[in-house]
């Protein structure tokens, strides 16, 4: 990824990635993509700030932005953040959100949602990834009646209901 810094840390420049750079094998590898991805993370609220988001609304946009790509797609998945397999945002407000937050609530969720879209569509304005894929990412997005039940049921698991649970989302590569 290119572009300059400036002083204050604000990007300058124009947008260019090379995706293979967000390729995962190493160790080594994952360290290098966390950074890319919190420089890109860096523009996106740069760019928030610049079409009129408050601070703090361009930090809980980028926080949620940041929680999915570098916590649950890099961490946890493996993959590149410019991977377009959809179902991806499913998994992780269906399953991976809920069994890994002390207290999941659809609030909460809610917001990781909206700044996993707008980053999305931040990608897509700058042709980093498809529109179909953003329609996608944003049909998944906005099925938060359907993760309020995940996190319901979620709490009403007994016994061994809860391979059954999991099984709806798995986390699992097939």
């Amino acid at each position: 990824m290119t572009g300059e810094m400036d002083y204050r840390g604000e990007p300058g420049g124009e947008l260019i990635v090379e995706k293979d750079d967000f390729r995962l094998g190493t160790l080594e590898d994952e360290l290098r993509v966390d950074r890319l991805c919190r420089e890109i993370l860096m523009r996106f609220y740069f760019q928030l700030m610049e079409d009129g988001a408050t601070p703090e609304r361009a930090t809980f946009l980028a926080g949620g932005a940041d929680y999915f790509t570098r916590d649950f797609v890099v961490g946890f998945r493996q993959r590149s953040i410019f991977d377009e397999r959809p179902g991806i945002v499913r998994q992780f407000a269906g399953n991976w959100y809920i069994v890994t937050t002390l207290e999941p609530d659809i609030a909460q969720l809610s917001g990781h949602l909206e700044g996993i879209r707008e980053f999305y569509r931040f990608l897509r304005s700058h042709g980093l990834v498809s529109g179909e894929f953003l329609r996608q990412i944003e049909q998944e997005c906005a099925d938060t009646d359907f993760y309020a039940g995940r996190i319901s049921s979620f709490w009403d698991i007994t016994g061994d209901g809860y391979y059954a649970w999991e099984q709806e989302f798995t986390l699992k590569d097939s």
